[in-house]
């Protein structure tokens, strides 16, 4: 049977989700047309449900971290894709202008925040069906189940980040914050052989970075910075990666980092924006950097997929609900909850 429609959630302004329909566009010789299973709620996804990232616009049809199976491909699609590959999607890009060229995909100029014909913006990852380019599809392990295959595109971000962090063996990395990206990025720097102490102040989180096996320090019961320096000999950390949008991780990042040549990954956003008083002496004698990151490169995307293909990064315990598509709505309050991790769309 010939698929003619797709079903899809689309945010219509501020705490409203609704189930729309729009006629699929024909597959092109470089596309194939894939049947979604799941699609996780991004923080950007539940952020913006609250009201705080009403930049992003409307009628929003989001949902970037999802993941399917090939049922129809084009003429020139190669044989590493194929019909019944479980696949996840990498950011669109063009290939031809001046970042894409350069292998800085996640900053093509030619496809961000473009609306479709019929008005809608986003990548529809909430949606029954979708027509996609090959070029952006990265095969995923059977293995695993449909919502942890989805979080190839958090990943790639996390691995983005590393990378720019230059994480190496037998550091210590200090992860402030256990939760979704909290978790991911503490393991995605224990595959690189290096140390993880994480801070976290809420119980469940503990629990779910202790049952990962990682070294927690209850903020609530202990100074995290004192901890730190005490858990490292007085040394301080190589790197501090922030995982939570907030004032007081800016603050408490500065002081945790050794006294020499430290490195802070300001990997989480805030809303509101969070502070940051910072003494710039403090920067200059110290020679310390502050790094910013933000998206994925397809080089990134590669990397995350094989993390998770080859089970070097472990998903499982990062969904915590799922839904079905007819109630996007209770999906989205329970995205939004305090000390949620993953919730799932299943489609």
């Amino acid at each position: 049977m010939e698929i003619k429609k797709m079903t899809f959630a689309v945010l219509t302004e501020k705490g409203n989700a609704e189930v729309h329909k729009r006629n699929l566009p024909e597959i092109g010789e470089g596309q194939v047309l894939v049947k979604h299973e799941a699609c996780n709620i991004c923080t950007t996804d539940y952020g913006q449900w609250m009201g705080l990232r009403e930049h992003q616009g409307y009628p929003m049809a989001g949902g970037h971290e999802w993941s399917g199976k090939i049922v129809k491909k084009g003429k020139n699609v190669l044989s590493e894709l194929e019909i019944g590959d479980r696949v996840a999607m990498a950011y669109t890009y063009c290939g031809q202008c001046d970042p894409c060229r350069q292998g800085i995909t996640s900053e093509c100029i030619n496809v961000k925040n473009q609306a479709t014909k019929d008005g809608y913006l986003g990548a529809f990852g909430y949606a029954d069906y979708s027509v996609r380019d090959a070029k952006v599809l990265m095969k995923m392990n059977p293995d695993l189940n449909a919502s942890e295959a989805a979080f190839l595109e958090p990943l790639a971000t996390v691995v983005e980040g590393l990378e720019k962090t230059r994480i190496k063996p037998f550091e210590t990395v200090v992860i402030i914050g256990a939760g979704t990206m909290g978790l991911l990025n503490a393991q995605a720097v224990r595959a690189h052989g290096a140390r993880v102490i994480i801070t976290e102040i809420m119980e469940k989180k503990i629990a779910a970075a202790e049952s990962l096996g990682f070294d927690v320090i209850n903020a609530l019961e202990k100074d995290p910075v004192e901890e730190v320096h005490k858990r490292t000999n007085g040394r301080g950390a190589d790197a501090v990666i922030i995982a939570v949008g907030t004032t007081k991780a800016n603050e408490q990042a500065m002081k945790m980092v050794k006294k020499l040549h430290g490195r802070i990954l300001y990997f989480a956003a805030g809303y509101p924006a969070p502070k940051m008083d910072v003494d710039s002496n403090i920067i200059h004698y110290k020679k310390i950097e502050l790094i910013g990151t933000y998206g994925a490169d397809m080089k990134d995307f590669f990397t995350a997929a094989k993390l998770l293909n080859e089970k070097f990064v472990d998903v499982s315990k990062l969904v915590e609900k799922t839904y079905k598509l007819g109630d996007i709505q209770e999906a989205y309050k329970a995205a939004s909850t305090l000390g949620s991790f993953r919730v799932s769309v299943l489609l």
